[in-house]
């Protein structure tokens, strides 16, 4: 077991006893200069529970590699993996107490997870926790590690960990859209091109772009999950592996497999590994993609809701909660509308990933923390906004669809739907005419004979479909 020098172990003693740490708490000293010096945040690392457990079955395959390895002892092993333990079951949360924005380059963050793991296992073994007796933060718990491999490993398998969920939430919103798609298949729907009358189509279709869009989404988030699989442990400082015994990478990622059911893997070259975090860029951009794809069917929802009276109201979304104050009666779009401001929070975060990702420095990236900050959060804004979008909005829409078809009909569209019945220069006299008349096509077109109503309704109802489906 490696000793603290005499120096080391006074200031740790006079600064402990100088900053009084709470009996109950199990982080030490370098959780406490970390909290004083660097907390700018209400958001601690226990926060997000998929970066403390992610965290700590860092340090429990560490524990058992070094195990392997012969670096600890069984019994030092034992303790730290149910410490470990501990901490995924959240009794140790009180205690993980540092920012997650802290700008140590995640120093602070590791040791907090140190200290705690540590002071855990020594309370398993019978040892007061603080004394290090027995198992030591930086010997035993951090051996063959640095914080710039623990902490980017850690943070690759929390992202990997969170979005999951969030690609079932799009997957399951897709399936809704897909089944709006069926339930509308025969509404006879205005299309819209920069906000005018455009051609006869289908209310079904635009719902069926709306769930291959949300499709290929969750697909395109999965693909980059999986690049989340490759970690920089075993790389320790700068990508040496320096400090690590030859057999400990081999045997760390055999047992985080294990232990997370993933199959992590290290990287072909560890300098690139500990150097860049451009996985990180991809994953932001996924996710922000993701964010503005949404908000744009969200507008949409709310101009096709419009109204009830002075909008288009062909949809009829369901109704959250009174939309004002002063005006009786009013309800507001307001789910759309949150999926619309959520995506300005997520293209916000992904700038902000995007400068954190280029101005990393030489051999590793020391802003970590802003990273696991602001894709956390753009995970979680998703993952809870589209749930509550796909459940209390887009599950309950319905169709209004003598609106709908009244709009196609009364509108300039039609007039497309007849140029292969009666030429392009005859429609747009006619079109002409219905407009400075203020009358339908369909009846002008009637009332001349040159194509009965029902005539007309065929050609729209055959013009609302793709020629490649007829």
């Amino acid at each position: 077991m490696n000793e603290l020098t005499q120096g080391e172990q006074r200031i740790e003693r006079d600064y402990v006893g100088e900053v009084g740490i709470p009996g109950d708490k199990l982080y030490g000293v370098n959780t406490v200069r970390g909290v004083e010096n660097l907390t700018v945040s209400p958001i601690g690392v226990a926060h997000y529970p998929a970066f403390r457990d992610g965290f700590a079955q860092v340090k429990w395959a560490a524990a058992l590699a070094n195990l392997d390895n012969d670096v600890i002892s069984k019994a030092q092993c034992e303790a730290i993996v149910q410490a470990c333990r501990d901490v995924i079951a959240g009794h140790c949360d009180a205690s993980l107490v540092v920012d997650l924005m802290e700008g140590s380059g995640g120093t602070s963050t590791n040791m907090n997870f140190n200290e705690v793991i540590a002071n855990r296992a020594q309370q398993i073994m019978g040892h007061a926790a603080g004394s290090y007796e027995i198992v030591h933060p930086n010997d035993h718990v951090n051996a063959s590690q640095s914080t710039n491999d623990a902490y980017p490993a850690a943070l690759k398998i929390a992202t990997h960990a969170m979005l999951g969920p969030l690609i079932e939430e799009v997957s399951q919103l897709a399936a809704l859209f897909d089944g709006k798609a069926i339930e509308f298949a025969d509404v006879l729907h205005l299309g819209r091109t920069c906000l005018q009358d455009g051609q006869p189509m289908r209310l079904g279709q635009l719902f069926g772009g709306y769930a291959s869009l949300t499709e290929r989404l969750a697909e395109e988030l999965a693909v980059i999950r999986d690049k989340l699989r490759t970690l920089p442990l075993g790389g320790t400082a700068i990508g040496t592996g320096f400090g690590a015994p030859a057999g400990y990478r081999a045997a760390v990622y055999a047992h985080l497999g294990s232990i997370t059911g993933v199959a992590y893997q290290a990287p072909k070259n560890s300098f690139d590994a500990m150097q860049n975090m451009d996985v990180f860029s991809r994953v932001s951009a996924e996710l922000r993609t993701t964010a503005v794809s949404l908000a744009k069917i969200a507008s949409d929802l709310t101009v096709l809701s419009s109204g009830p009276v002075g909008g288009l109201g062909e949809l009829k979304l369901p109704e959250a909660q009174a939309g004002s104050s002063i005006m009786p009666g009013k309800v507001n779009p307001v789910l759309p509308m949150a999926m619309i401001q959520l995506s300005f929070a997520v293209v916000g975060n992904d700038v902000a990933v995007a400068q954190a990702v280029q101005y990393g420095e030489l051999e590793i990236n020391h802003f970590e923390p802003v990273v696991a900050s602001r894709v956390f959060d753009s995970i979680a804004l998703l993952t809870n906004g589209i749930r509550r979008f796909a459940g209390k909005c887009v599950k309950g829409i319905q169709a209004d669809v003598e609106r709908n078809e009244k709009h196609l009909i009364e509108s300039m569209a039609v007039a497309t739907a007849l140029v292969p019945k009666i030429g392009y220069a005859r429609v747009s006299k006619l079109a002409r005419q219905s407009v400075a008349e203020g009358r339908s096509l369909v009846t002008i077109l009637d009332e001349s004979g040159l194509l009965s109503s029902d005539a007309t309704m065929a050609a729209i109802r055959k013009a609302s479909y793709p020629v490649f489906e007829a």
